[in-house]
């Protein structure tokens, strides 16, 4: 079998994207926030790391997070929410034959991706990345729309104006 080697350095910032198993007309993230909010309180308190931007989409999820100073198990942490982001979840997905041998549920796809942030313009690309998903994929007119995003939070630390990633017509341009 071959082992999948991850990237693990300490006093860096990662961008991860996070899906679901089943991608195709599924809303479950969305459908069940307050879960998927719990799990990640939960493990933030059992395993403290900064969430420093996230966007969740119904079926997938992208964030940035900060682990502490000498912590690089950011693995286990993803392993924690997948698992109690699911345990809070009626049984009721498909569940491949693999799967069920190995007791999992079939919820979360298996990997995530994850990427070391590199540098200050990498951060910020993928800030943007982040909040204009929503956007990207329909969603919103507005990244301000959405919900489920740090996106307000960064409009108020001035970092976005709260038009932002909008189209044309809903602009304000109350400055001209």
């Amino acid at each position: 079998m071959r082992t999948y080697k991850r990237v693990r350095l300490t006093g860096v910032q990662y961008f991860f994207t996070v899906n679901l198993a089943e991608r195709q007309n599924n809303d479950q993230l969305t459908r069940h926030v307050d879960h998927l909010r719990a799990a990640f309180r939960q493990t933030r308190n059992d395993h403290p790391f900064n969430i420093d931007a996230i966007v969740i989409l119904p079926e997938h999820l992208h964030c940035i997070w900060t682990l502490p100073p000498g912590d690089d198990d950011y693995s286990t942490r993803w392993r924690l929410i997948k698992a109690r982001f699911s345990m809070s979840l009626t049984a009721d997905e498909t569940i491949s034959e693999s799967r069920k041998r190995k007791g999992e549920r079939g919820i979360w796809q298996r990997r995530y991706w994850e990427h070391c942030i590199r540098n200050e313009r990498d951060y910020h690309n993928h800030l943007d990345y982040i909040h204009y998903n929503p956007v990207k994929h329909g969603y919103v007119q507005a990244a301000k729309d959405w919900p489920y995003s740090s996106f307000r939070q960064w409009v108020q630390r001035g970092m976005y104006p709260e038009n932002w990633a909008a189209s044309p017509d809903i602009q304000d341009y109350s400055w001209e």
